[in-house]
């Protein structure tokens, strides 16, 4: 496996541009699309919130179709949520408008929106800017897509990778955007991932579920899940490959599909809102995976875990209390606690530490805590990041 450049569109057959159509108030690009030469193959994931996108719902119903698909349509500065009817049928007409540009049907169209919550789109701005977008549509463009998406994100982020199925070259490649509002099942984003591979549907649809919870289903920034979490996954075939079913095929690509979005994954938590350092919290020494899940969650959703991080901190008081009210059983009194490679706590116990080396390491760009409950073998990580004040900044003057 190798690393390569072309963003979303490295894969075979697959185009994309992004444009500014007038949605955001500052000019920036807010309009995005995807398109494939020829049929693709779907898989997807989408938000748990009750308050579920228009979008969200339009690509649910064509999702559970299984019919290939052509294309995606995205814009961003709206979320298109919370908007009854008249949002549902805005979410249609978006796919109406880009199956009519590209000469296909409006169910071979999928849609999603990112942005202010509970104001109707722009309609009028859309119906110029869809066909404007597909008349830009371009091999080298994958940056454009993944620019046009963002809102509040500092940067775009991006991830592309090569690997060789009996001789054919297959790419696998994905963007995506988020920085607030970030918290697992799934974490709240836009993630588009693409692959010239030739692979089963049902193959497809597992390995990027697998993928999804090894992923972007353990990161979390502020614990808030947002209306429009979206992660599509588009396979079209192009690389002329041996059909990936099981045995070694599938194992090369599941390993590629893996990188792809854990690397997507990293780069949120590494761009959340006024983030200044990103944090691995490891929980081993679980009764079984599930413990071990919910104690990190636990950690890393804790507001007085998190502005200690920020403020180089070493309280390893507040990272025991939020493993302790987890819900998750395990006899305090045999409890290890690690920061930054400096052992804090051993059978339940502050240790004597420096506390100056330990407040050095926490601001380093890269932070890890360790926590061993000594109650069995399993573990779990988590990926997050620290809360500053400027992330009360952002969100306390970005517009509703």
């Amino acid at each position: 496996m190798k690393e390569i450049k072309g963003g979303i569109t490295a894969p075979k057959g697959f185009l994309a541009s992004g444009i500014a159509c007038g949605i955001k108030k500052s000019g920036k690009p807010d309009l995005a699309l995807l398109s494939s030469v020829s049929s693709a193959l779907y898989a997807g994931a989408f938000t748990t919130n009750r308050f579920a996108a228009a979008p969200v719902v339009w690509c649910r119903k064509i999702l559970a179709r299984k019919k290939a698909i052509k294309a995606v349509v995205v814009n961003s500065g709206n979320a298109n949520a919370c908007t009854g009817l008249t949002g549902e049928k805005n979410a249609r007409h978006m796919a109406e408008l880009t199956a009519k540009t590209l000469d296909c049907s409006s169910s071979e169209v999928l849609v999603s929106s990112t942005g202010v919550i509970g104001h109707q789109l722009p309609m009028y701005k859309l119906e110029k800017g869809i066909p404007d977008a597909a008349s830009r549509l371009k091999k080298d463009n994958g940056h454009a897509f993944a620019t046009a998406i963002l809102t509040t994100d500092l940067v775009s982020k991006q991830c592309a990778v090569e690997i060789d199925i009996n001789g054919s070259p297959v790419r696998i490649a994905g963007c995506c955007k988020g920085s607030g509002m970030i918290h697992p099942n799934m974490a709240t984003m836009l993630a588009f991932v693409t692959t010239d591979a030739i692979i089963s549907l049902e193959t497809l649809s597992k390995v990027f579920q697998r993928g999804l919870t090894l992923s972007f289903n353990r990161i979390t920034v502020d614990g808030d899940t947002s209306t429009n979490d979206t992660c599509i996954m588009l396979a079209n075939g192009e690389a002329k490959n041996p059909v990936i079913k099981s045995g070694k095929y599938l194992e090369l690509f599941s390993k590629a599909l893996f990188h792809v979005l854990k690397e997507l994954a990293r780069k949120i938590v590494a761009d959340g809102e006024g983030a200044t350092k990103t944090v691995s919290i490891v929980v081993r020494g679980a009764k079984a995976e599930a413990e071990a899940d919910k104690a990190a969650r636990a950690i890393a959703n804790s507001p007085l875990v998190k502005t200690a991080l920020f403020g180089n901190d070493p309280n390893w008081g507040r990272i025991l209390a939020a493993a302790g009210y987890s819900g998750v059983s395990f006899d305090p009194s045999r409890v290890e606690l690690t920061l930054c490679g400096i052992r804090l706590v051993k059978n339940g116990q502050p240790l004597l530490f420096d506390a100056k080396t330990a407040s050095d390491r926490l601001k380093e760009k890269e932070v890890d805590i360790v926590v061993d409950l000594h109650s069995g073998k399993a573990q779990a990580e988590m990926l997050t990041c620290d809360f500053s004040y400027d992330y009360v900044k952002i969100n306390a003057e970005y517009h509703t």
